[in-house]
């Protein structure tokens, strides 16, 4: 794990223009939250926050892609949510001044931003848009869940196909006419999804030869997004 130093202007600018928590946040109070904000980078695998921890900091993801996980009751391994550039996690522990609810690990090698816990409420506290921001960012979480447990009723293929689109709308990176994600593991996508990988490389293979997809070697490249959102009506 690499430190980085403390930021300079641009790259402060850099943060407030790819993380949506700081849209529209006067920049003055932007500089004074993130006066003590620490930059790192991590190589993939790597735990960043371990369930029940207590919540120190607030963290920023700048570059990478990143799991949120936890366990149920059988001890089997559950894929929350996977999470990329933009996106803010650990603020719950923060806000409920509780252990931290589950894990979050790299897939892929991360550039992550954090900024203690106090200098975040503190923001919180005296910047309205920011408390506006977050409850974006909480209500947009909770329609994402709700559409992945509308989706668990559906076939295996529709199944994987929602699995894909919600990787894409939340942090696919659009060249020319594809979206392009990363060419997740099969056991990744099989938490995701609640298929077993079995059927989840079945699935990849039918959408591929329907030249719906691409799989390379470290990205998942959607050839037709609306072809695929037709698969599922």
């Amino acid at each position: 794990m690499d430190e980085i130093p403390s930021m300079i202007p641009k790259e402060l600018d850099q943060l407030i223009s790819i993380v949506p928590f700081f849209r529209d946040l006067p920049q003055d109070s932007s500089k004074r939250a993130t006066a003590n904000l620490v930059t790192r980078l991590h190589p993939a695998n790597r735990v960043i926050v371990l369930e029940n921890d207590w919540g120190g900091a607030v963290y920023f993801i700048i570059e990478g892609w990143l799991k949120i996980r936890t366990y149920n009751s059988e001890g089997k391994e559950i894929t929350l949510n996977v999470i990329g550039n933009g996106e803010v996690f650990g603020e719950m522990a923060v806000l409920d001044e509780v252990p931290r609810s589950t894990d979050v690990i790299t897939l892929t090698q991360a550039k992550v931003c954090s900024i203690p816990a106090q200098d975040f409420l503190h923001l919180l506290n005296t910047e309205p848009q920011a408390g506006i921001n977050l409850s974006r960012l909480i209500t947009k979480r909770l329609r994402q869940i709700n559409r992945r447990l509308c989706a668990r009723e559906s076939d295996s293929l529709s199944r994987i196909v929602d699995t894909l689109l919600f990787l894409a709308e939340g942090q696919g990176k659009k060249q020319d006419n594809t979206i392009v994600i990363p060419n997740l593991p099969h056991r990744e996508l099989s938490s995701i999804s609640g298929l077993a990988r079995e059927t989840v490389t079945r699935s990849l293979i039918k959408l591929e030869k329907k030249g719906l997809i691409k799989r390379e070697l470290k990205n998942l490249i959607i050839l037709d997004f609306h072809g695929l959102e037709n698969l599922i009506g």
